[in-house]
């Protein structure tokens, strides 16, 4: 058995085309969709557990649209940016609607803000805080700090299948992770990463993503079987040719991966 993990989203913060842009990159998205990119959100699919989302950012009710899907009760949430929870109104109306209380796991930190952004949302959304591993099926869930630049810390997700021994990680929006942070995404079978630019030009100080240049020095270290490159900015372009590794790839809308 193997779970399947379906890329809905797969763009940075402000999305590709980004509304006030002309360049090549967001002038294509706009014509022909290649680098179109809507909020980055994956679809997690496992025969022992069910189904659930990784985030649930302002566009999940297009991405739901365009799955074909009409409920899902079970959210993880990385951490409370808008790009991130933006959706969390609108899937409380869908389990207001449905009759059901939505079950969003998240850092106790993660929940005060969405908390204070959205003092309502409880009465649709049971919100469990994590304070350990959890369990889905066979899957053993581990959750931790990793630093996100300027814009303070975010949290990433291993998932550990015991007894085959299967591993992979989403880790969205990251950078310059210290040796204990790193500790989680040694030897995965899959890698979710997010990396905004191919090489970003701007000073470190004021960046939140690793670029891709980094993360594939960070892959020698880690040595994932695979990579997926997601939070993808305007910078990366899908129609061109980058010097990525046999393993590693860039995530595009609808991608759909096994692990």
């Amino acid at each position: 058995m193997t779970t399947a993990i379906t890329f809905w989203g797969t763009g940075d913060s402000a999305g590709v085309p980004r509304v006030f842009c002309e360049c090549a990159i967001c002038t294509e998205a706009r014509d022909t969709g290649v680098n179109r990119r809507y909020r980055s959100l994956v679809h997690v699919d496992d025969p022992e557990f069910g189904s659930m989302l990784i985030d649930c950012g302002p566009d999940w009710r297009g991405q739901m649209e365009r799955a074909g899907k009409r409920r899902i009760e079970r959210i993880l949430i990385t951490h409370a940016h808008f790009d991130h929870i933006g959706g969390l109104p609108e899937w409380a109306d869908m389990c207001r609607y449905l009759g059901i209380k939505g079950e969003a796991y998240a850092m106790p930190d993660v929940i005060g803000d969405i908390g204070v952004r959205f003092p309502w949302i409880h009465n649709q959304i049971a919100f469990i805080p994590i304070e350990g591993p959890l369990q889905f099926g066979g899957w053993t869930v581990g959750c931790w700090r990793v630093n996100h630049g300027k814009n303070g810390h975010a949290y990433a997700f291993r998932f550990s299948h015991n007894p085959s021994g299967r591993s992979w990680a989403y880790c969205s929006d990251a950078i310059a992770l210290t040796d204990e942070q790193q500790q989680p995404l040694h030897g995965l079978n899959v890698l979710i990463l997010g990396t905004n630019f191919y090489k970003e030009p701007f000073a470190v100080e004021t960046r939140s993503v690793y670029d891709v240049v980094e993360a594939l020095d960070c892959l020698q270290i880690w040595k994932p079987d695979r990579a997926i490159f997601t939070h993808l900015s305007h910078d990366i372009d899908l129609r061109r040719s980058y010097p990525l590794p046999p393993a590693v790839e860039f995530a595009r809308t609808g991608t759909v991966i096994s692990v």
